[in-house]
C-alpha cells in the first residue's frame, strides 16, 4: 500500500487531472465533459495559467486543487484563487484534501501570496467544517458580487 502523495501536476497527469476535473465539474451540476476538460485543463498548462496539484493513494489519481495566481492592489500582494479543489468519493476522509490544501498553501506562501482565497457553496457543510478545522477564515468584511453576460444570475 502507497501512501497518499500530493506533487504538482505536469502535462504527463493531464488525462488524470482531466478526469478529476470532469467529476469536481458533475459535483457542481454540471454535465460530463471530459473532451472539454481536458481541453481547457491542456490551455492552462500551455499559457501557464493555473498551477494543479495532483492527490495520489496507492498511486491511483484521488483529488486535485486548480490555483490562480493574481494580484490585490490594496496589499501591492500576489494572491492566488483556489478555484477548484476534489476529492473523489471514494477517497474523502483519506487525508487528500487537508494534503492538498498544504500544498495550496505552501505554493502561495513560497511566491509570496498575502493569500489564498476560495468559494464554497453554501450547503457544501463538510467542505466548510475542513476549512475552518485547518484555519481558514470565513470573510465578514466583503460580499462577492457577479456581473454575467446578459445580466444572467445563474451558474456558474
Amino acid at each position: 500500500m502507497q501512501p497518499l502523495v500530493v506533487r504538482q501536476a505536469v502535462v504527463a497527469d493531464l488525462d488524470a487531472a482531466a478526469v478529476l476535473f470532469d467529476q469536481c465539474r458533475q459535483f457542481q451540476g454540471q454535465p460530463a465533459d471530459l473532451p472539454a476538460c481536458r481541453g481547457f485543463l491542456r490551455e492552462r498548462f500551455d499559457h501557464g495559467e493555473s498551477v494543479i496539484f495532483l492527490a495520489t493513494l496507492d498511486a491511483r489519481p484521488v483529488g486535485f486543487a486548480q490555483l490562480y495566481p493574481s494580484y490585490s492592489s490594496t496589499a501591492l500582494a500576489r494572491v492566488f484563487i483556489l478555484n477548484d479543489l476534489y476529492v473523489s468519493a471514494q477517497a474523502r476522509r483519506s487525508g487528500a484534501a487537508s494534503a492538498l490544501l498544504g500544498a495550496v498553501e505552501r505554493h502561495a506562501w513560497a511566491f509570496g501570496a498575502c493569500r489564498v482565497s476560495l468559494n464554497v457553496l453554501r450547503s457544501n457543510a463538510q467542505a466548510q467544517s475542513l476549512y475552518h478545522a485547518l484555519g481558514w477564515i470565513l470573510d465578514e468584511e466583503f460580499f462577492m458580487f457577479h456581473r454575467r453576460p446578459h445580466g444572467g444570475s445563474g451558474a456558474p
